[in-house]
């Protein structure tokens, strides 16, 4: 066992729970503090310490850092993509102040180590659509999209600046059979799963032929440990490192959800989180994570399609 302390911001979301899980594997029960503004949850319970903290406290966050010793940070807290769009400037003020204040206090005390998500919204109409390179026109047209891209301008600042060890993926869409949709772009291919078994009939909010890039949360929880395992002078990027995973539309997931569901039926009705999802890339080109640290995605549809219904029949 390690003997880091690691407090992980935003444990109960989509990310925060399996990754939560995995660092205590990792760095022992005792070791990762789970905290978030809402009740624990219930794959959390019994697992390891757990305490309510709103992170735009920055007094109670500093208060916490240095009573337990704290030597990593995860921030996952966040509003997403559709949810973000409901209340820009809210989404904007928790997205930013959230980061500012984990940075701050890193600096401060010297913290090894912060992970801070970014996102493939941080690309606009404008960016390349297929294999969206590392570096290339980045104009968001999401408040999710635009705080996640000046959050990246922030991390690689705190790092040059103040020597902030501060590391960063841009996830793709992220599949889990774990944890239920946060509120974003993608949440489709979560929902399409549960509908599948259920009701045997699904209505995708998106085009049947939209793509756009995905990931298993598996393969997610392994990239961001990997790179937060990865020696200091392997990690070039500082602001935030493409990730890539797979990419498919709601047409082919639904094809994929057949093989295993005959009778399954999907049927389409846009909406406005058509027009974010048209912004956004349909691939990524991840070279420099793959040549930095070694990332390699294990997970295709095929493989994906097979252990969510497994799981989720449990």
């Amino acid at each position: 066992m390690k003997k880091d302390k690691i407090l992980v911001i935003g444990a109960c979301g989509q990310i925060g729970v399996e990754l939560t899980l995995a660092l205590r594997k990792i760095y022992g029960e005792a070791n990762v503090l789970a905290s978030d503004l809402r009740e624990e949850h219930d794959l959390l319970k019994g697992t390891g310490p757990y305490v309510s903290l709103d992170v735009m406290n920055k007094e109670m966050l500093h208060v916490l850092v240095i009573r337990h010793n704290i030597t990593q940070i995860y921030l996952l807290a966040a509003i997403l993509s559709a949810t973000g769009e409901k209340n820009p400037l809210l989404a904007w003020h928790i997205n930013m102040q959230s980061l500012l204040n984990v940075l701050d206090i890193a600096k401060e005390e010297h913290i090894d180590k912060v992970y801070w998500p970014s996102s493939i919204a941080v690309f606009g109409p404008n960016s390349p659509k297929e294999s969206t390179p590392q570096h290339t026109i980045i104009e968001p047209t999401t408040i999710y999209g635009i705080s996640k891209f000046a959050g990246e301008r922030w991390c690689e600042y705190y790092s040059h600046r103040y020597g902030v060890d501060v590391r960063s993926l841009r996830y793709p869409g992220l599949i889990s059979y774990k944890s239920a949709p946060g509120g974003g772009t993608t949440d489709y291919a979560i929902e399409i799963f549960h509908e599948a078994l259920e009701e045997k009939k699904y209505t995708c909010f998106l085009s049947e032929g939209t793509y756009l890039p995905m990931m298993y949360m598996p393969d997610a929880i392994r990239a961001t440990i990997e790179l937060m395992e990865a020696d200091k002078e392997k990690v070039k990027v500082r602001s935030s490192y493409n990730l890539g995973g797979m990419s498919f539309s709601p047409k082919e997931i639904a094809a994929e959800i057949k093989k295993h569901i005959p009778e399954f039926t999907i049927s389409y009705e846009p909406d406005y989180r058509q027009q974010i999802a048209d912004g956004w890339p349909q691939s990524m080109d991840d070279t420099l994570a793959r040549q930095d640290w070694g990332w390699k995605p294990e997970f295709d549809l095929e493989k994906m399609t097979t252990d969510m219904l497994k799981n989720l029949k449990k």
